[in-house]
């Protein structure tokens, strides 16, 4: 309606002024409904192929959305492991920063494993202290075999240079005797040194083993006890908090809370642009965007990123093959706008409704000392044209509150 008003300003205006003044005729009289087309032909005629190339230039080197959002992501407050809630920290709405707890879950077994895990780490402890008593016995009952290894060793010493000189008080059945006795003292030997390494090995391999098997259980039981208590990850809102005290919580089928983090969507909009805006739409480039949420401003945005997909297109693995007739409305160009001053958009909650203008500016390329002039024309009549658009933005923020409160039906 602003383009065709516009537009008959310079056509069907003049020619009814043309026919009023210079040629006489009246409106009523000679200008009727009748003959309005046959006298104001030529204005009318002109007057739409203006108005339908200036809607065209202004929609595609300043493209609209109406589909402006600040998307964000919310933080689900889970728990490792299904059980009872014993205690809740927080409340609905309430604001937490990082790293504060939530709520606890019932931590008796844990405690009771972490309970057997000490009293295991005791007994491992005081069995030690039993092995190294039993390491000084064994050392006592070596000691004690070498010596009646020696003294029988000495004694067959003895009889053997007595047998060997002739004497007649030794027989050789008293020599094999001691000889046997001087095995057994060694297999004493033997067997004590055995007992020592086996002492020895209980206390530097088996106990610490033991010790150490005790300590991770213990560690164990007080991790599982630590995840009990949930934490937040990051500062932010709690929403949807309706635990109580007693309550069951599973993560697979039971979500404790939602929370919304503090900077989720925050100075940050996202807007889809039509397709056919994706060769004049680019980083860096100015916008305006109006939203629901703060009514009658027009805020000035700056475009950030803009996606180099069309989100309509994607594909995934199925047991159907792709069908391209199959696929649904043509998909948007996702661009990411911020505020061009800070601060502006800081009272506009995330997941606001807003709608927005991209303009085309071309003033560094007028600045080209070797552009024709005509080509100059046209890029002045583009960025100018921008104006209309920016216009209906603004007409469209004084009146979308009655579009809403009045006309939407609510």
């Amino acid at each position: 309606m602003l383009e065709l008003l516009l537009c008959s300003v310079v056509t069907i205006l003049p020619d009814y002024l043309l026919r009023r003044r210079f040629q006489g005729k009246v409106w009523g009289e000679h200008i009727t409904f009748f003959t309005v087309w046959y006298e104001l032909r030529w204005g009318i005629t002109l007057c739409a192929m203006l108005t339908i190339g200036m809607i065209t230039i202004v929609f595609y080197y300043h493209p609209s959305a109406t589909n402006v959002a600040s998307f964000f992501r919310t933080v689900t407050v889970l728990s490792e492991s299904p059980g009872r809630v014993d205690e809740v920290y927080v409340e609905n709405n309430q604001r937490i920063e990082a790293g504060a707890p939530i709520f606890r879950m019932d931590a008796s077994s844990q405690e009771a494993a972490a309970e057997t895990a000490r009293r295991r780490i005791a007994e491992v402890d005081a069995a030690l202290v039993l092995a190294d008593s039993e390491l000084a016995s064994a050392n006592g009952a070596l000691d004690q075999a070498k010596a009646a290894y020696a003294q029988a060793l000495e004694d067959l010493n003895r009889q053997a240079t007595l047998q060997a000189r002739g004497s007649s008080a030794v027989s050789a059945r008293d020599v094999e005797v001691l000889q046997n006795e001087v095995d057994l003292r060694q297999g004493a030997i033997d067997a004590a040194r055995a007992g020592v390494t086996a002492a020895e090995q209980n206390i530097s391999l088996l106990l610490p083993a033991q010790r150490a098997s005790a300590v991770a259980a213990l560690e164990q039981a007080e991790n599982e006890i630590s995840k009990l208590t949930v934490y937040a990850g990051v500062s932010g809102t709690v929403e949807q908090m309706t635990l109580r005290v007693g309550d069951i919580v599973n993560p697979v089928f039971r979500p404790a809370a939602v929370l919304v983090p503090t900077d989720a969507g925050r100075s940050r909009f996202q807007a889809g642009f039509e397709q056919i805006s994706t060769g004049v739409v680019r980083k860096g480039g100015l916008a305006e965007m109006t939203c629901l949420s703060k009514p009658f401003t027009v805020i000035p945005m700056v475009i950030t990123e803009v996606q180099d997909v069309i989100a309509a297109g994607q594909v995934r693995p199925s047991d159907r093959l792709l069908d391209v007739q199959q696929q649904g409305a043509p998909g948007t160009l996702t661009v990411y706008m911020e505020p061009l001053y800070a601060g502006q958009t800081d009272d506009i909650p995330p997941g606001s409704t807003c709608l927005a203008n991209a303009y085309t500016s071309n003033h560094e390329r007028l600045a080209d000392p070797g552009l024709g002039f005509w080509r100059k024309v046209y890029l002045h009549v583009v960025d100018t044209v921008g104006i209309v658009h920016a216009a209906g933005l603004r007409i469209r923020a004084l009146f979308l509150p009655l579009q809403v409160l009045v006309f939407s039906g609510h």
